[in-house]
């Protein structure tokens, strides 16, 4: 195994540290304060750190491309002509404006005319297929878990404006008061749709009564992650007969799977309570809930004041961000979003260089290595469960920088005749056909990236047993072409091992090496694995991230345990790279004290109080501050870099870290 790389430089960059602080009291401060003293929170931002500043550097790569592309003619139905239209469109404000809301009213005018609740269930579902609006549930075609060569139609809760049921049901002061804007933000857009101040106000009041019914039966987010109990799968009769009070045939015709046999229904008490909703909830309380929800999900597309008083609720309130992000990044995402791939080529084509795929073909295989050896070295693990997650880490399909095949958008037509609000309707149809003709009674196509090339992020999939890592992520603070081994296995080289170790987390660990929901583990294993996750769990639920309110552990679990993993993962691999030819210290820096200062370097960034309470309810990652100050005490090499003791704040006691992988 050779060490990877030309040493051309250390990767840390001491300006961005904080020499003042001690690594033993806060360790995120020490490796980042200097980087965010330098980034302080502009308005647009609730949080800002390492990956949006890599982002926005890729959003300006991206638009220095869309520029060229929109500088130039194309020929109608090119992937350039749609990318120039497409941007031109977001950025045409003064058609917006100059349509007011307009483009909308034929469709609250159809919701105002229904007269019997057995319209309500059929036009939601046309709505929902023009992307103009969602219902009171979710639907889609994907992998099924049991068997995960084949896709099968997933049927799941929905119908909550706020997302999470928290929002709607718990009675902190801080969430009652977001409950109490939310109430005033309704009214508020109400009004700009030209309805009465009394209207408006009954018009919430039953938004409120139907949101809170389905939260109510909502699953929470760690309900969530138990895999077991969100999935229920059935033949089409079992569905028909069990959800009696939801005319499902009406919706397949519509969305164009006629034939279909199997479903799985995720959560099935917010779908019976849907029943319940449809079949004794009044009307007109119904009818509201419609409107709400056409008027919730056009914003974007309609006037600038509808646009600006969408962002005072979303983005001040909820988020604690002062302003929009300027209309061109809009502009630019709604292209990176919409035609992902026909961008990432172009992308692709002048940012990422063959050697940077070399490069990461050699970490990620170093890291398959180290994985292997890690979990060779757990004495928790039985010999049968060992040869099976060694079977299950040779089986993973690797995806780096972009796929081999490009997506075809001939099917997508965008038409600069036509409004932003015409294009967005056209968009979410071919969205749903393009679904329909490569997933519905299809196998599992497993060359499909679920994240475009220029994605500042990566991931792991359980069903394809797949780890991806999009050209955008790789670059620096994550990976460092001119740097050594110390900087880049403690950065990209993490992430890396953080994907692979969701493939052996609480939730991965439960898919065997086909991506199947399968006990492949001995008995008893499980149960020294959960009592091992347990120590991360616990140990995050005691961090208080802001006065009264702490990190939920369970929510957690799975990146944390990743975040673990990875490091542990990253460091042998790292010790193995460097084992024939060590490195030396430079600036004042051993190679271990750079590896774990370029971990930290990852999760650099400053965030907003109320952002800290919005991703604590919502978000399955832990905090930024965390993911260092949590992670670290719990590796034995930390310490040992740093010379961190029992006086320092940040020691946990050997036999109170964790050990898992």
């Amino acid at each position: 195994m050779t060490s990877c790389g030309n040493k051309q430089g250390i990767g840390v960059k001491l300006e961005n540290m904080d020499p003042s602080a001690k690594p033993g009291t806060d360790f995120f401060q020490y490796a980042d304060g200097g980087w965010n003293a330098a980034h302080p929170l502009t308005d647009e931002y609730a949080r800002y750190g390492s990956f949006d500043k890599l982002a926005e550097d890729n959003r300006e790569q991206l638009k220095n491309l869309i520029d060229e592309i929109v500088s130039t003619e194309h020929e109608f139905g090119t992937n350039a002509q749609k990318i120039a239209d497409l941007y031109n469109l977001v950025m045409d404000t003064v058609s917006r404006n100059a349509a007011g809301i307009e483009p909308l009213r034929p469709y609250l005018e159809k919701v105002a005319a229904i007269k019997d609740r057995s319209e309500i269930l059929p036009m939601m579902t046309d709505f929902d297929l023009d992307g103009i609006s969602s219902g009171y549930f979710g639907y889609g075609l994907g992998a099924d878990m049991m068997d995960s060569k084949s896709n099968i139609l997933s049927i799941g809760q929905g119908g909550l404006t706020l997302g999470e049921k928290e929002y709607y049901l718990d009675t902190d002061e801080a969430t009652t008061a977001i409950r109490e804007a939310y109430k005033k933000h309704i009214v508020r857009m109400f009004k700009l749709f030209g309805f009465s101040e009394d209207v408006a106000q009954q018009k919430m009041q039953d938004v409120l009564t139907i949101e809170t019914r389905i939260a109510e039966k909502t699953y929470s987010g760690v309900q969530q992650r138990d895999v077991a109990a969100n999935y229920h799968k059935m033949s089409v009769e079992q569905l028909k007969k069990d959800y009696s009070g939801i005319d499902w045939q009406m919706i397949f015709d519509k969305v164009g799977i006629s034939d279909v046999d199997v479903v799985d229904v995720g959560q099935p008490e917010p779908i019976h309570e849907v029943e319940a909703i449809l079949a004794t909830v009044p009307v007109e309380m119904q009818k509201s809930y419609m409107e709400w929800n056409l008027i919730d999900a056009n914003t974007s597309r309609l006037t600038t004041e509808i646009d600006e008083a969408n962002f005072d609720f979303y983005g001040r309130i909820m988020s604690g961000k002062q302003e929009q992000q300027p209309l061109w990044k809009r502009a630019t995402s709604t292209v990176s979003g919409v035609l992902g791939e026909a961008i990432g080529q172009l992308y692709v084509e002048k940012h990422f260089p063959p050697q940077a795929k070399a490069r990461m073909d050699e970490l990620v295989k170093n890291l398959q290595i180290a994985l292997g050896q890690r979990i060779d070295e757990q004495d928790w693990m039985s010999p049968e469960t060992k040869q099976r997650a060694h079977e299950k880490l040779d089986a993973f399909y690797v995806k780096i920088g972009y796929p081999d095949k490009w997506k075809d958008y001939s099917k997508l037509t965008i038409d600069p005749a036509k409004s932003l609000f015409e294009n967005n309707i056209a968009i979410s149809h071919y969205f749903v056909q393009d679904m329909i003709e490569r997933k519905y009674k299809k196998p599992v196509d497993n060359t499909e990236w679920f994240m475009t090339p220029q994605t500042v992020n990566a991931y792991y999939n359980p069903t394809t047993n797949e780890i991806c890592f999009p050209a955008g992520i790789l670059q620096y603070p994550f990976f460092d072409m001119n740097a050594d081994d110390a900087f880049n296995y403690g950065a990209i080289g993490v992430v890396i091992g953080h994907e692979m170790t969701h493939g052996f987390d609480d939730q991965g660990r439960q898919f065997d090496k086909e991506g199947n929901f399968n006990d492949w583990w001995a008995e008893g294993d499980a149960d020294c694995f959960n009592e091992h996750a347990k120590v991360i769990v616990d140990h995050f639920n005691g961090i208080e991230v802001l006065p009264g309110l702490n990190a939920n552990g369970e929510l957690c679990l799975g990146e944390n345990i990743a975040d673990h993993g990875g490091l542990m993962v990253a460091y042998q691999a790292y010790k193995n790279a460097t084992k024939d030819a060590p490195l030396k210290d430079e600036k004042g820096l051993t190679p271990d004290q750079r590896f774990f200062l370029a971990y930290a370097g990852v999760w650099a960034g400053n965030v907003r109080d109320e952002e800290i309470r919005n991703r604590t309810k919502s978000d399955v990652h832990s905090l930024s501050r965390w993911r260092v100050n949590g992670t670290l005490p719990h590796i034995d090499a930390w310490y040992d870099a740093f010379g961190i003791t029992e006086s320092d704040p940040l020691y946990l006691p050997k036999e109170k870290r964790a050990v898992i992988w």
